[in-house]
């Protein structure tokens, strides 16, 4: 049988072919199930966003709004990712922010990190990376020091405190601060951590 790619499935289907969905579906289907459940650790809720996933694949490819040429995996991930997001946020579970900040280890990525580093993966982590980035920018300057210096940099709060010339404590009150508001931000700007 003749592989066909997946632009010419997608094409198909806009055109009207149902089964150039369900190819498209049983091709990816264990890869964006596996992202999801791999974040929520719940095979109900995993399978509630994995259809909501799909749904929303039909409504954008039917309302003629897909636009990723070639890109169909990345897209269908990012998508995955962001009703993640969304059921996190729903239920004010949102690792994002908590009380972890002053624990030693806490990394922003540690709940965004897949254990397989697939392309897919990569691409998510890159767009969220420069997500980020932009929505440091917004942070006064001292908070965005120590938030950077901790999460891109990888650096220890005793690390920061050192140079930055502040005590530890100080570090550590900067990083709080710096992700109260970054919620604040996501939240006022209606932001998210990939783009759609």
């Amino acid at each position: 049988m003749e592989f066909i790619d997946d632009s010419q499935l997608v094409d198909s289907y806009i055109l009207g072919d149902e089964s150039a969905l369900a190819e498209l579906i049983e091709r990816y289907k264990n890869k964006v199930y596996g992202f999801i459940f791999s974040k929520v650790l719940d095979k109900s809720i995993a399978e509630d966003i994995f259809q909501d996933t799909f749904v929303k694949v039909i409504l954008t490819l039917k309302e003629g709004k897909y636009s990723e040429e070639g890109k169909f995996l990345p897209w269908i991930m990012r998508i995955a990712h962001n009703l993640t997001i969304d059921y996190f946020r729903s239920k004010s579970r949102m690792p994002l922010i908590g009380e972890t900040f002053v624990d030693e280890d806490f990394s922003i990525f540690d709940f965004l990190a897949d254990p397989e580093d697939c392309s897919e993966t990569k691409i998510i982590k890159e767009q969220i990376d420069n997500d980020l980035r932009l929505i440091i920018s917004y942070l006064p300057d001292d908070q965005k020091e120590v938030l950077e210096l901790r999460m891109f940099k990888g650096m220890s709060f005793k690390e920061i405190a050192e140079e930055t010339n502040v005590s530890i404590n100080t570090a550590l009150g900067r990083m709080r601060y710096a992700l109260i508001n970054l919620r604040k931000l996501i939240e006022e700007k209606n932001l998210i951590l990939t783009l759609v």
